[in-house]
């Protein structure tokens, strides 16, 4: 079982690498706002092979629980602590990697090895046991697959969500929203800000935004604080791909509902 799911482990990281080659290709004539979404459908690959290896694992567990076999081999508790520790690593740095890059399909590859480690503990776990407990105790190490078979459903269900979202255009971090209309709403001129709209498009993101302006200023006016807007979001969200500003008529000055204005006269 623990082989098994080190298999899908070189499988997801090709299919994530894989992912990622097309998510960085630029846009083209079919793909206007790129191929981003390929990051996103190799995280749903990887976190559905998560659910199919522990679906496999745990028949298989099953059917060895059925038939009578021979304690497991002491030289494997080795073999085990040292595939824990090189996957702990490499769930570590994955993790971080993913992290820097908003990488969905990352992180995913990433708990794809750490639900690796936690197969290896348990194998670990239950093969320590069949061997000080002698042949009553052979099955435990089918109880212990089917232990690490619950986690890794579980760890499949929980990364499969987020990668769907982004194929679906959910909102993602709040505080990308926030830092976007925190740093519009210190540009100079612009005096409010309506709509904020944020999604993620592989490792970057794409901005919808509302600025409100002096309704007095010019189209080319009001273009130029636009373009000022745009820049300085990219600037200060270098993650952030493309910004569509979109300005609309505002005022500085409150309107008095108590001041009426006069009827004009005609003459």
């Amino acid at each position: 079982a623990d082989a098994v799911e080190s298999l899908l482990d070189v499988f997801g990281g090709l299919v994530i690498w894989g992912g990622i080659r097309i998510a960085t290709i630029p846009p083209d004539d079919d793909h206007p706002y790129g191929h981003g979404k390929a990051e996103s459908l190799a995280a749903v690959v990887v976190a559905g092979g998560l659910l199919v290896a522990a679906a496999g694992i745990a028949v298989s567990s099953v059917q060895a629980m059925l038939v009578p076999h021979q304690q497991p081999a002491a030289y494997t508790l080795a073999v085990l602590v040292g595939v824990i520790v090189l996957k702990e690593v490499v769930f570590r740095y994955l993790s971080r990697v993913s992290g820097d890059l908003h990488s969905t399909a990352l992180k995913v590859d990433a708990w794809h090895h750490r639900s690796d480690a936690i197969t290896s503990v348990a194998a670990f776990g239950g093969i320590s046991i069949a061997l000080i407990g002698g042949p009553a105790w052979n099955t435990a190490d089918e109880w212990a697959a089917l232990l690490a078979c619950v986690i890794i459903a579980w760890n499949g269900i929980t990364l499969l969500r987020p990668a769907i979202n982004e194929i679906m255009d959910a909102k993602p971090d709040p505080k990308i929203e926030a830092r976007v209309r925190e740093i519009a709403l210190l540009q100079a001129d612009v005096i409010s800000l309506d709509t904020c709209l944020v999604r993620k498009m592989g490792l970057c993101f794409f901005v919808d935004i509302h600025v409100g302006v002096e309704d007095t200023l010019t189209v080319q006016e009001a273009h130029l604080i636009g373009h000022h807007v745009k820049d300085a979001i990219r600037a200060g969200l270098p993650a952030v791909h493309d910004v569509l500003v979109h300005i609309e008529p505002a005022s500085r000055h409150h309107h008095d509902p108590a001041v009426e204005t006069a009827e004009p006269v005609v003459e």
